[in-house]
């Protein structure tokens, strides 16, 4: 009998049940390109308390056989770091960051890809978000910037990019955010830079 896939969803403290695997996935995913992440679970606990400190936040898990392969995170952008509202807060356009909702990481292990976790994902961040900002006006996501011709880019290597435009996002070359994270082969954590892209909810945008 074929195993099946099962996904759960967590939302605000109940977020705290499945933070390990959350860390777990967020460690060994990252760690590939374009990424590079040299995570650690001190790092890890640090930065996702603030899943589970917001009780809009969600996170969604997919397991087989009792063993999560998967996941995917969302918050309202307001409560979001400082270093994900600046781009923001500093464009010239007028950005009302509490109608909008930030989408963290989607992250499978990569011997399960390929299986449409990729569109569950973003259907069930959309639908929460949805849900729990009434006048929802933007998604928005962001992902590293990484050069063509960078020496740790994979042959197989392909970007998400038409993936995202077909769910409707458009990358804003104008809103990037500074992040530092240490990389595999750093000896310490270095600024990295993250495009954001963003899709709309009022029909008016």
């Amino acid at each position: 009998m074929k195993e099946e896939f099962e996904i759960r969803r967590y939302v605000g403290s109940e977020i705290d049940q499945c933070l390990d695997d959350l860390a777990r996935l967020r460690i060994q995913v990252f760690r590939e390109f374009p990424y590079l992440y040299d995570g650690s679970n001190d790092y890890e606990k640090e930065y996702l308390k603030v899943y589970s400190s917001s009780e809009k936040s969600i996170v969604a898990t997919v397991s087989i056989s009792g063993k999560v392969i998967g996941a995917t995170t969302g918050l309202p952008l307001i409560v979001e770091s400082s270093e994900f509202r600046k781009p923001f807060e500093d464009s010239q356009d007028s950005w009302d960051l509490e109608s909008m909702f930030y989408f963290g990481e989607s992250v499978v292990l990569p011997e399960y890809r390929g299986n449409g976790f990729g569109n569950t994902f973003f259907k069930i961040r959309e639908e929460h978000a949805l849900k729990i900002i009434p006048n929802l006006q933007w998604t928005v996501f962001c992902a590293v910037n990484r050069n063509e011709d960078h020496p740790m880019k994979p042959d197989h290597y392909k970007n998400l990019d038409g993936f995202w435009m077909k769910m409707g996002y458009k990358k804003r070359s104008d809103l990037v955010a500074a992040f530092e994270w240490k990389e595999i082969q750093e000896e310490k954590e270095s600024t990295k830079h993250l495009t954001f892209w963003v899709k709309p909810w009022n029909k008016m945008k």
